[in-house]
């Protein structure tokens, strides 16, 4: 196999004197949609932090696309070709949604290069192309997401990261959305690193997955079997 695209080896971090990731390792293969799952306070989130700049690691190492990018800035990560989906809403309400795509090219200066890229993330969501004009604000929950994940793809990242991309979204929505990460993974090879508190969701649409408990790996391996793992089922998927 080749080398992961993402390569994450005894990553510790936290906040303050606390250590709430405790040397975990994961890895993401281009093209590969892996989710991570976990209870609350286990670190989910933290890894995310971890490798996008935003707090500070202790020690370990982050690879991306055979570089080094641990204790890189947030803007550094972005051009290393790593973009974030955060949990919380994140749209310009007060903008529309073209607008709102514009400043997913933020570092672009090319304006044929943003027009180019604006036209192909709306072949890819018709339903934005519709609304270009439309306030983000004034769309639905799920179209705010939908909005996020084709900013998030503008300046034609390596990889995704989505935080709880379901997070607030009526059961239906939610699974619109994983469908569409479904269908950019198999129509565009888009790699994503997905954290997802709904775990037999997240799974059912990852090719593999990694358990987070108290700061540790726990479990890894295909999504397949991870939602067949009766002790993953008991603890996390509601089975026996």
């Amino acid at each position: 196999m080749d080398a992961p695209l993402l390569s994450i080896r005894g990553l510790r971090a936290g906040y303050q004197d606390i250590d709430i990731l405790k040397g975990i390792d994961l890895d993401v293969h281009a093209g590969e949609i892996v989710c991570v799952i976990g209870p609350n306070g286990a670190g989910k989130s933290t890894v995310f932090k971890a490798v996008y700049g935003l707090i500070g690691v202790r020690s370990g190492t982050v690879v991306f696309d055979g570089r080094e990018i641990t204790g890189r800035r947030p803007q550094d990560v972005l051009g290393a070709g790593v973009a974030i989906v955060p949990q919380l809403r994140s749209v310009f309400p007060q903008m529309t949604v073209l607008e709102n795509l514009e400043m997913g090219m933020y570092l672009e200066r090319d304006a044929a290069r943003i027009r180019e890229r604006i036209a192909y993330v709306m072949d890819l969501f018709p339903r934005l192309a519709e609304r270009r004009a439309q306030m983000a604000g004034t769309m639905s929950g799920g179209e705010q997401r939908m909005l996020e994940i084709g900013r998030s793809l503008m300046l034609e990242p390596k990889m995704v990261m989505m935080d709880e991309p379901s997070a607030g979204l009526a059961p239906g929505i939610s699974r619109t959305i994983f469908e569409n990460i479904r269908r950019l993974n198999q129509e565009i090879n888009l790699t994503v690193l997905m954290i997802e508190q709904n775990a037999r969701q997240g799974l059912e649409t990852s090719h593999r997955g990694y358990v987070l408990e108290l700061g540790c790996n726990t479990y890894q391996g295909r999504a397949r079997d991870l939602l067949d793992n009766q002790r993953v089922r008991r603890a996390f998927l509601g089975g026996r």
